[in-house]
């Protein structure tokens, strides 16, 4: 009963000057609201990363020409467009060979083509020509029909397998299968649908088309670089795939123990740790500056507090004749900061709901509020509030009542 006469106290303080707590709340608010929109924009670019790595595959083991590195800056850069070769398919052959820990192996190259049914056209979709194995490795899912198989591969046959949104733009009525499209001005047969993938970053993953490695390359040539993919059996395996991989392309380009890897070589533990390098630099950054704001909201509390201690000097004097003990005095004046701090911090939780709405909705930047950003926010909060009101409580508290009863 004693602690929530002292809540009801509290809230009857705060109501009471309302203007004044909402102007103290500000601090509060916006740090809040700002170091939750910073922490959901973050998780949102780590959940996209995800994807990507699962894409890749927890499992799998890319070679390409280019290594993630390699694009630390733009020196490294033009050193490895001077040092690094082409992935031609000889070396997809070697990779199958050599790589005893693979369970399958595949490659894919691409680029950006025109897409045309009847009047209707599409430019700037984006193709890949890729294995059948491909379809197993990066965990590709239809949505309508099937994906190409190793005989269509094999055979080089003109057939494709489509994204959502060529589905929908060229076919908003009827089903794809079996339907003819151009890509290119050449005619390729729908075989089958994805499943719908979205969007990252404004860019729709879904405006696509796939068709068989040999196909592409009897279209566009096989001058273009490929990727080799090769898939472990387990997550365990990846380490000693990556580097029985690495010492067949070594030993392919006669590469001498000094020398550097001409190729890149890609796992999703690299992407990982490459993101967690990265976004986790930035959000400790960014998280210790919007503190500040927190900070300052603390101190307004403070001095808030203290304000009210000496506005209510006599009040103090007369709870203490009472028979109010310190703990009662400083138990009220703790719970007056602590609320208030908490109201902000609920404020700034929803301030932040609706900024992560509008980037969702009006912009390409991926946002994702996570419950335990929020659950800390109002923990940090109410820890501020706390804080906040030690020394005006303990100043309220060690008042002399005859001299509280004699102030004005």
């Amino acid at each position: 009963m004693i602690y929530l006469e002292t809540v009801k106290l509290a809230l009857e303080a705060v109501w009471a000057h309302k203007l004044r707590s909402f102007l103290t709340l500000l601090g509060v608010i916006f740090g809040v609201a700002t170091v939750i929109t910073v922490v959901s924009l973050i998780e949102g670019f780590n959940k996209y990363v995800d994807e990507k790595i699962s894409d890749i595959g927890t499992s799998s083991v890319v070679i390409r020409k280019f290594s993630i590195d390699d694009f630390k800056t733009l020196d490294t850069f033009q050193q490895a467009q001077k040092r690094n070769r082409d992935i031609k398919m000889e070396d997809l052959d070697a990779i199958r060979e050599g790589a005893t820990l693979a369970v399958r192996v595949g490659a894919q190259t691409g680029g950006g083509v025109e897409v045309t049914r009847g009047n209707e056209v599409l430019t700037e979709v984006a193709i890949a020509g890729r294995t059948a194995s491909m379809a197993d490795i990066q965990r590709i899912e239809p949505q309508l029909g099937l994906y190409f198989n190793q005989d269509d591969e094999n055979r080089s046959r003109m057939v494709c397998f489509v994204g959502a949104d060529i589905s929908t733009r060229l076919f908003p009525r009827e089903t794809p299968l079996g339907k003819e499209i151009k890509i290119d001005g050449r005619p390729f047969t729908i075989v089958g649908v994805s499943k719908e993938l979205g969007s990252a970053f404004g860019a729709s993953r879904d405006n696509f088309v796939d068709i068989p490695l040999s196909t592409y390359q009897k279209v566009y040539g096989s001058r273009r670089s490929i990727s080799i993919y090769a898939q472990a059996a387990t997550d365990k395996d990846v380490p000693a795939l990556a580097d029985q991989m690495r010492v067949i392309m070594r030993n392919r380009r006669h590469l001498m123990f000094s020398d550097a890897d001409n190729f890149g070589l890609v796992t999703a533990e690299m992407i990982s740790n490459l993101r967690v390098r990265i976004f986790g630099t930035i959000q400790m950054t960014a998280i210790g500056v919007t503190s500040i704001a927190l900070v300052v909201g603390g101190i307004v509390i403070m001095n808030i507090m203290l304000v009210s201690v000496t506005e209510r000097t006599r009040e103090i004097g007369i709870r203490k004749s009472l028979g109010a003990r310190k703990k009662h005095i400083v138990a009220q004046f703790l719970a007056e900061s602590f609320l208030l701090a908490l109201i902000g911090g609920a404020i700034g939780v929803f301030i932040a709901f609706c900024i992560d709405q509008l980037l969702l909705n009006l912009t390409p930047l991926p946002a994702r509020l996570p419950l335990v950003a929020v659950a800390m926010a109002l923990i940090v909060s109410g820890g501020v509030g706390i804080i906040s009101g030690v020394y005006p409580a303990w100043r309220a508290a060690s008042l002399d009542p005859i001299t509280a009863l004699r102030s004005e």
